[in-house]
């Protein structure tokens, strides 16, 4: 599993391919090649290369005191067909389980209390507005400024525009502050000040284009059973699923076949690419006996290379193929994010822990994110009468809540939850799970960013970049990503195979 050495010796008549990053979308790329590779006229040979001792980047769950915790992201939308279409093809699709519908609702604190998001809330907007009249989360004035926004002309064309702008303008300051800030903030954990509008939820700049109004269009559009279950209480529950021993099913069953005919090499780093007339030599990193003065060892040349790594170490991989490309890339901004997860008995805790979670906005001035009341949303996470938790500290507003000891932001979460959830602290377990520089920042302009990358890597043939920091950070969003990097290698390979002009 750990040989970086193509598995046929060096025989040239194999094409190799080379795929940078161990995490889902790497995985996912290096399973698709494997999918694709009848179509080619001669063996293909994958070598996948993961730095780190273990494959699945942030995915990962972990088995803790009788609690199934998902040290990373939790569960996957459907809307998105990658990653359901990836199960079914794994043989998962008898594993895959819904949300628990007993708990479809999200909470926001206000003045220091959980609140019920209103039903029909969508992340920006209103959908029922007697459910809005009836919330306490606005205020009068507060509610009949997003009513009026029915009513308020389109705004200007422009190529972008933050979210905060967007939202400020269709629906008002408190809007913005009291909902959408921290419904928004559990996804992307930026700021809605920089954050694209573009980039994350284009739809709603569509909807007001296409109505004049995101409210109108959006009771316009719900005529089919699922938009009207996008609708539910501030997230579209009834589309979100998991699997039933947790993602590192999906996980363990790609690495599975990954090396059923191809190689994972763990541990190895690749500090740069060199290109060559007919591909890539690829320079690995020696084992750090001497960190200060890292040695380069030379792997066997490859002829294709997906780079499926984060933005920033992609840009330190391609540095000597193309200098631009590496500059764009270090322009993605990243946050980093500490989760702490913890086992209570429900005896432990005052709140009734009646809904999915909870989402904090930063005008509360708390030290902590969210709560995800993971054990609420998919049966078998914890034992009986018991309760799974994760409190999300730091991010792109709170960045310094991150540099923090362990001790530190478990004394924080210990009092935050006491606090808002009454929860006595003596929980079954509690971890910390760091994630750093995980989240990339889509700020106001990206996609233009990303035009000019995806550009710069076009003039290189067989060079090809995926991953979350370009078109959509959730799990669907990277497996797709990863998937299409290798069909357009397979393409790539058949048209040079062919003696036609290589075409990338």
């Amino acid at each position: 599993m750990n040989s970086p050495v193509p598995k046929d010796g060096g025989n040239r008549a194999t094409s190799r391919v080379a795929v940078v990053g161990g995490g889902i979308t790497g995985l996912a790329a290096a399973h698709r090649l494997r999918e694709l590779a009848a179509t080619l006229d001669r063996p293909l040979e994958v070598t996948l290369f993961e730095a780190g001792p273990r494959i699945g980047g942030v995915f990962e769950t972990r088995e803790l005191a009788g609690y199934l915790v998902e040290w990373g992201a939790d569960m996957f939308i459907t809307n998105k067909p990658a990653a359901l279409e990836l199960c079914r093809r794994l043989g998962l699709e008898d594993r895959i389980i819904p949300t628990d519908a007993t708990y479809r609702r999200s909470l926001v604190l206000r003045r220091g209390r959980p609140v019920e998001v209103p039903d029909g809330f969508q992340l920006l907007a209103p959908t029922k507005l007697t459910a809005l009249l009836r919330t306490p989360i606005f205020s009068p004035a507060g509610k009949l400024r997003m009513m009026a926004e029915a009513l308020l002309p389109r705004g200007p064309e422009c190529e972008d525009e933050s979210l905060a702008s967007f939202v400020r303008r269709r629906f008002g300051r408190e809007a913005l502050e009291r909902l959408v800030q921290p419904l928004v903030g559990g996804i992307y954990t930026s700021d809605p000040e920089r954050l694209s509008l573009r980039a994350t939820m284009p739809r709603f700049l569509e909807l007001e284009r296409d109505f004049g109004s995101v409210i109108l269009g959006m009771r316009r559009a719900s005529t089919s059973a699922a938009d009207r279950d996008e609708t539910s209480s501030g997230a579209r529950y009834g589309l979100f699923v998991s699997l039933l021993g947790g993602l590192r099913e999906l996980q363990d069953a790609l690495a599975d076949r990954v090396q059923r005919h191809d190689t994972i090499a763990l541990n190895t780093r690749v500090k740069y690419l060199q290109p060559q007339r007919d591909g890539y030599a690829i320079a690995l990193a020696e084992p750090d006996r001497h960190p200060a003065t890292p040695g380069t060892r030379q792997a066997t040349p490859f002829d294709a290379v997906i780079v499926a790594a984060p933005a920033f170490a992609a840009a330190d991989v391609v540095a000597p193929v193309d200098q631009n490309l590496a500059e764009l890339l270090r322009r993605i901004e990243y946050a980093s994010t500490a989760v702490v997860v913890s086992g209570h008995k429900l005896s432990d805790v005052r709140h009734p822990l009646d809904a999915f979670g909870l989402v904090i906005p930063a005008i509360e001035r708390r030290k902590i994110l969210a709560v995800s009341f993971t054990s609420r949303k998919f049966a078998q996470r914890a034992p009986t009468d018991c309760v799974l938790l994760r409190t999300f500290v730091g991010g792109a507003m709170q960045p310094e809540l991150f540099d923090l000891s362990d001790d530190e932001v478990l004394a924080i979460v210990r009092r935050e939850l006491e606090e808002l959830l009454g929860v006595t602290w003596r929980p079954d377990f509690a971890a910390v799970a760091r994630h750093v520089r995980s989240m990339p920042q889509y700020h106001v302009g990206h996609l233009r960013l990303v035009q000019e990358i995806e550009a710069a890597a076009a003039r290189w043939p067989r060079l090809f970049l995926a991953g979350n920091a370009f078109r959509g950070v959730g799990l669907p969003d990277c497996i797709q990503s990863g998937e299409q990097a290798a069909e357009r290698t397979i393409s790539a390979l058949r048209t040079n195979a062919n003696g036609e002009a290589t075409a990338v």
